[in-house]
């Protein structure tokens, strides 16, 4: 058989595997194939030996990058594995029991500070080393979102830490540096920390309404965890105890159910990423909320 013979042959099959399968994500170029639940493994062999790229629908992609799907070049995303789960991994190991904390769940309190080496390699490491894998991949939201959470984590657990003299720079006595927790100067400022990391998950908040109702809930919990720790402090600083204690606790309960979110879509992406014979679902946006670029291209259609 001539080269020429096998290549054709080749081409035909390919065409063949793919007449009935539209086209709805390419990663590098304008050759790509769609793998879908039907298919056989040695048809998925196949395709996968000859595909220029492989295509995954965009509410599969939305669930394991917890991002709109976005064209980028090179195959990276085929390259790298997905730092999605690393990142939640961090942050819900970190906040999981900083909630409990919060509550005061058996006799817990202290505002976390048990858990500052959680906060250091958890929080901090694991989230930065998320966010720069989907930077790399070219996923910018998460990247933002998990590189911001990993400085946050890293800025609590260093004002936790006697090392970086945080509260001691307040303290009227210098001898005694733990004083300068209970001042008025210490508490309405790191109150104000509270707040716009508040005003940042409300940012997030929008974007994330074109990704999944689980990830909606996330942000909208954090907006009011973060509203609510930031009034504890400033009740502090107002010498009103009874009410600070009640707001933090609620604030704990409001970031648990953030945790409760982060736990369920953490498993939806590890069930997705090893192909399980069932998944949950994690309520999808995409087609509630179409991106510009997709309005453009109806449009276009529409007038054409």
């Amino acid at each position: 058989m001539s080269d020429t013979t096998r290549t054709y042959e080749a081409t035909q099959q390919n065409n063949n595997l793919t007449a009935h399968d539209p086209l709805e994500k390419d990663f590098s170029n304008g050759n790509g194939f769609h793998l879908d639940g039907n298919m056989d493994s040695d048809q998925a062999l196949r395709r996968i030996r000859t595909a220029g790229s492989i295509s995954i629908s965009p509410e599969l992609f939305e669930k394991i990058y917890l991002s709109p799907q976005n064209k980028v070049s090179g195959d990276l995303r085929k390259t790298f594995g997905n730092p999605t789960p690393l990142a939640l991994v961090g942050f819900l190991l970190s906040l999981s029991p900083l909630s409990c904390d919060l509550m005061g769940w058996r006799g817990a309190g202290g505002s976390g500070a048990a858990g500052t080496g959680t906060y250091y390699f958890f929080g901090g490491l694991l989230m930065v080393l998320g966010g720069v894998g989907e930077f790399i991949i070219g996923n910018t939201f998460p990247f933002v979102v998990f590189t911001s959470f990993g400085a946050f984590w890293l800025g609590f657990a260093a004002t936790l830490q006697p090392l970086y003299n945080a509260w001691g720079a307040y303290s009227p006595n210098p001898a005694e540096p733990a004083l300068g927790l209970a001042t008025v100067g210490f508490q309405s400022s790191f109150a104000f920390f509270q707040l716009f990391m508040g005003v940042l998950c409300l940012v997030y908040l929008i974007c994330a309404l074109r990704t999944n109702i689980v990830f909606v809930i996330i942000f909208a919990t954090l907006v009011i965890g973060f509203g609510l720790l930031a009034g504890t402090y400033w009740q502090l600083s107002n010498g009103n105890a009874a009410l600070a204690g009640k707001l933090q606790i609620t604030a704990g309960a409001f970031t648990f159910i953030t945790c409760m979110c982060g736990w369920w879509i953490f498993l939806a992406i590890m069930l997705a990423a090893l192909d399980f014979p069932f998944q949950i679902p994690v309520g999808d946006l995409s087609h509630i909320i179409k991106g510009a670029s997709e309005k453009a291209k109806e449009k276009e259609q529409y007038s054409a």
